[in-house]
C-alpha cells in the first residue's frame, strides 16, 4: 500500500503547512515555490489536495474491514 502511505505523508505536510499558516501566518509551500498563485504551488496545492481525498478513502477501508471481521 505505497500510494496510501504517500497520500498520508502528503496529508500530514499540508496539515502542517496550515498549522504554520494558521499560528504564523506563514505559507511554507508559497515561499518555497513562488507565491500562492504560482504554477506549481497550485500544483502542489492540487496534490496535496487529492491525497486528502485519497485519506477520506483509508478511513473509509478502515471501516468495512472492522465491519467485515465483526460479522
Amino acid at each position: 500500500m505505497g500510494i496510501d502511505k504517500f497520500a498520508l505523508l502528503l496529508a500530514i505536510i499540508g496539515a502542517l503547512n496550515w498549522g504554520i499558516i494558521g499560528l504564523f501566518g506563514f505559507d511554507v509551500v508559497a515561499f518555497i515555490f513562488g507565491g500562492q498563485m504560482a504554477a506549481f504551488s497550485r500544483i502542489i496545492y492540487a496534490v496535496v489536495g487529492v491525497a486528502g481525498l485519497w485519506c477520506i478513502s483509508l478511513l473509509f477501508r478502515q471501516w468495512r474491514q472492522s465491519g467485515a471481521a465483526a460479522a
